[in-house]
């Protein structure tokens, strides 16, 4: 902590006499010009705030330490059995201190964060311990780059200034630059210089072993997704841009989990074809179950992020704002959204299940993914807690 600088009265300069006084000068002529009504300057609108004290976070202490958000639809999860969460979790320990990720004073948030756990209850139908293990490894490197390059708030050198150019560089290294041999190896020492980038890099480079090269690309190209995402919130924080309800939700099916869903087939040992991946129905409910997972996520981490950015946007402050309303009525309306969400998923994705046996497949591995991330959130009682609106 830096010590108090001391306050220092400003210097005003004043001009010297001239030594010898200026000789008079002559009025100059102007010629006559209509009078200009000038009006009163009108004081700045402030801000509009939602009902309620200056700064929101502190009226939802205290919270409720965890537990399903009252009134979410949400279905059961797979249980996540114990011996194999310790094992994902010390293979991704191991991984990351070989490519030397993050220091070591983040390993405790790396605990905290729970990724064994996380992708043990989101792929149930995994085929082994290895593909469990690549899921996490892409999770983490996602986590990674969203820590040091977007979120301000956590201190790790993320701002939404020059954004984009870090981006960019992020998306190269799990889609590769191709140029003059010179040129390829410095790109690939400027990678390897990088935590983010290795972590990008190398966790791409496992998953890929086992994938097709479709389903490698549909992961490449569903990343971009994310950080078209990330830029979009990045630009209205830094314009200070109010967004719309409908705004904010269209950014968030950009910004939301989307890369981790689209590797359920790879993780659980099949593929579902490109061509039928690519149909705009299954493209439907795989976007409708993205969106309702991630509304999940803001539902979860709303107190956190307060607490730490009372302006920080997410769906209910977005609701807040748009409906002129407190917080909490918000909030409960935001969970309404994700029901409505969450009920169309269901519902078309049991008519597409009925037409293959493989598209239930899939189906039903972006429902188990849902389930297990809702109860992951549901039970990380490290990183978010529920407001005490109940």
């Amino acid at each position: 902590m830096s010590a108090p600088s001391e306050s220092v009265e400003p210097t005003t300069l004043v001009p010297e006499e001239p030594l010898i006084p200026a000789p008079p000068q002559p009025p100059v002529a102007t010629a006559a010009r209509p009078a200009i009504h000038t009006p009163e300057p009108q004081p700045a609108r402030p801000p509009w705030r939602p009902p309620g004290p200056p700064n929101p976070a502190r009226s939802l202490r205290p919270t409720r330490r965890g537990g399903p958000i009252p009134g979410l639809h949400h279905r059961p999860a797979v249980p996540a059995e114990p011996a194999k969460v310790a094992e994902v979790d010390r293979r991704l320990e191991a991984w990351a201190h070989e490519h030397d990720l993050f220091p070591a004073a983040w390993k405790g948030d790396f605990a905290g964060f729970q990724f064994g756990r996380a992708v043990v209850l989101q792929h149930p139908g995994a085929v082994d311990v290895e593909r469990l293990t690549a899921a996490g490894k892409l999770l983490l490197a996602e986590n990674l780059v969203d820590s040091c390059y977007c979120e301000a708030e956590e201190g790790r050198g993320g701002t939404p200034r020059g954004l984009g150019g870090r981006l960019v560089l992020a998306q190269a290294a799990i889609d590769p630059f191709h140029g003059a041999p010179a040129v390829e190896e410095q790109w690939r020492r400027g990678v390897q210089g990088d935590g983010p980038l290795r972590s990008y890099h190398q966790a791409m480079k496992d998953f890929a072993a086992f994938a097709t090269p479709s389903q490698s690309d549909r992961f490449v190209h569903d990343i971009a997704r994310l950080h078209l995402g990330y830029l979009g919130e990045a630009a209205w924080a830094e314009t200070r841009y109010a967004p719309k309800v409908w705004e904010y939700l269209v950014m968030r099916q950009f910004n939301n989990f989307r890369p981790c869903l689209s590797i359920v087939d790879a993780v659980d040992g099949y593929e579902l074809p490109e061509p039928v991946y690519a149909r705009p129905e299954i493209q439907r409910i795989t976007a409708l179950a993205c969106n309702a997972t991630t509304i999940v996520n803001d539902l979860y981490s709303f107190t956190k992020e307060l607490a730490g950015d009372p302006t920080h946007m997410n769906l209910p402050q977005a609701i807040a704002a748009n409906e002129r309303c407190g917080l909490k009525a918000a909030y409960l309306k935001a969970v309404e959204i994700h029901n409505e969400v969450m009920a169309a998923f269901e519902e078309e994705s049991a008519v597409l299940a009925a037409t293959s046996p493989l598209v239930e497949r899939y189906a039903r591995g972006l429902a188990a993914w849902v389930a297990g991330n809702h109860e992951w959130h549901a039970t990380n009682t490290h990183r978010y807690h529920l407001p005490n609106y109940w």
